[in-house]
């Protein structure tokens, strides 16, 4: 076969169906339909499986991407699934919401002359037809006895449980709230990530071997202390997120009609607040809605205001569109269903309707200076610039803090912005207990949340003494055993002859 260059190629992008702007605005249906199998084949035909396979450095989990691209072009896409699930056993869920132009496109070769191939279109295609064929991959586990207990079920300590349940450890997942699934249930629409797709990974994971605690909120029913004591858990993994809302701290933030963006979404996906008589969750409906923000967060709860009614949405930022930090793609869907953006705008306060209910904000016009801290050119006030914004619900999504339970009930060791402080293994300081994900670093992606995850597990495995396949063992200076290194927790079932009375 001849060998594929950017010329041979197909040179366009393979496009993804959509439901039309004006009707999916008005509805909580998903927007981008998937491919379908003759996409997928013509999109996998755009791949040069590059001998350097930069993809994979792109992806925080370290997809075998050229790998399963490749299984896809030979129509074995069983073995596509099967090579995506030796890092990560949820491409449904990733292929949807991974910032993929940021991780493995964004440093695709394709994409130094073409549109780079859409990775991330394709891993969620396996993953659908993974969910439509049944398809799950349960390798054999040997039991070791050793109990893990992971706190959060969002997707580190999903990614967590996972390696570990394959280790063969009992494996409890504890969540505070009444489903699993952390941020992905009750941070993202249905329109973006449907509740059946997060179901069906998490049952692969009960497959697996790993139980589920829900309504339990560790540090109220019990500490993390009390874990790895009268608990009998051997290790425990933190994985809680960082889901404590951030307020601009303006006069009038305490007015009727404000609130956060994590309030706002965790009514309308988790509590089922958009069917609303039927569930009996009130959620706030304003006709003019404005959000404070620009990330992710941002753009989900401007196309939820949308669906649920209101006339008129309108992102308000600071920075402008090149800064902007939500994926090009929620931006254009954003823009298409008719959200409204006014960039270089920041608001100083909330006006009162005199019925204790904001009617509106005071704004001001901003400028580029220098980049700060975060690459990113700091925005500036423009003197004399301001001006007032008419709104009757106001959402801040302007990013998150580390939720507090877990230091006030606990001995863990915090940073100076209140976030769990770990070692570069993402060890804690209680002997025992790691922590990962955004309750270690801020807010993240799913995918780099993930990969802490599994960077925690890999050491959980090393400090209770069982092999990690995937990491090489370093004997220098350790004893052996019938050349087994003793570090190691590995159980043989011995069996022995027993006596024969005559």
């Amino acid at each position: 076969m001849a060998k594929k260059t950017i010329r041979t190629i197909p040179q366009e992008r393979t496009p993804m169906g959509e439901q039309p702007p004006l009707v999916r605005a008005r509805n909580f249906e998903e927007v981008s339909f998937g491919y379908t199998e003759e996409q997928a084949l013509r999109e996998a035909e755009r791949c040069l499986f590059c001998p350097d396979q930069p993809c994979m450095e792109g992806c925080p989990v370290g997809i075998e991407i050229p790998s399963f691209i490749e299984q896809i072009t030979k129509s074995n896409f069983r073995g596509a699934y099967d090579v995506i699930t030796k890092t990560n056993l949820m491409p449904a869920i990733c292929g949807r919401v991974c910032p993929q132009e940021k991780q493995c496109e964004g440093v695709c070769t394709v994409g130094k002359g073409l549109e780079p191939v859409a990775i991330g279109r394709l891993e969620r295609w396996v993953g659908d037809r993974a969910i439509a064929e049944g398809w799950s991959n349960v390798p054999y586990i040997q039991s070791t006895r050793l109990r893990v207990g992971i706190v959060g079920s969002g997707p580190a300590g999903i990614a967590c449980a996972a390696d570990l349940a394959k280790a063969g450890c009992d494996v409890t997942v504890f969540e505070a709230l009444h489903l699993p699934g952390g941020v992905l249930r009750y941070g993202i629409p249905d329109f973006r990530l449907p509740n059946e797709v997060i179901d069906a990974e998490v049952a692969n994971l009960r497959r697996l071997g790993v139980k589920f605690e829900c309504n339990t909120l560790v540090g109220r029913l019990f500490t993390i202390e009390q874990m790895v004591g009268e608990m009998g858990f051997d290790a425990v993994f933190i994985g809680t997120g960082a889901g404590y809302p951030t307020m601009l701290g303006i006069p009038g933030d305490a007015l009727n009609g404000v609130l956060s963006a994590n309030e706002l979404l965790t009514r309308c996906n988790l509590m089922g607040g958009r069917r609303f008589p039927q569930f009996d969750t009130p959620v706030p409906h304003g006709k003019r809605v404005a959000v404070v923000g620009a990330g992710n967060t941002a753009m989900d709860a401007m196309r939820v205001s949308l669906r649920l009614g209101a006339e008129k949405v309108y992102c308000i930022y600071r920075r402008s569109r090149t800064e902007c930090p939500a994926r090009a793609e929620e931006i254009h869907h954003a823009e298409e269903e008719g959200v409204e953006f006014h960039w270089l705008t920041n608001p100083v306060a909330l006006l009162d309707n005199g019925k204790g209910a904001v009617r509106g904000m005071t704004c001001v016009r901003m400028e580029l200076g220098e980049p700060d801290d975060s690459g990113r050119r700091r925005p500036v006030v423009v003197k004399g610039s301001e001006f007032d914004f008419e709104a009757d619900l106001v959402v801040f999504a302007i990013g998150t803090n580390a939720n507090p339970i877990m230091g006030q009930t606990s001995g863990l060791a915090l940073n100076k912005w209140g976030y769990i402080a770990t070692d570069e293994t993402l060890a804690t300081s209680i002997a025992g207990v790691y922590a990962g994900g955004d309750i270690v670093t801020g807010a993240a992606t799913v995918i780099e949340a993930m990969g802490a995850g599994r960077t925690a597990a890999a050491s959980i495995k090393a400090y209770l003494g069982l092999r990690d396949q995937g990491r090489p063992y370093a004997p220098e200076g350790s004893s052996s055993l019938f050349g087994i290194d003793t570090r190691e927790r590995n159980f043989v079932r011995v069996r022995t002859g027993e006596a024969v009375t005559p």
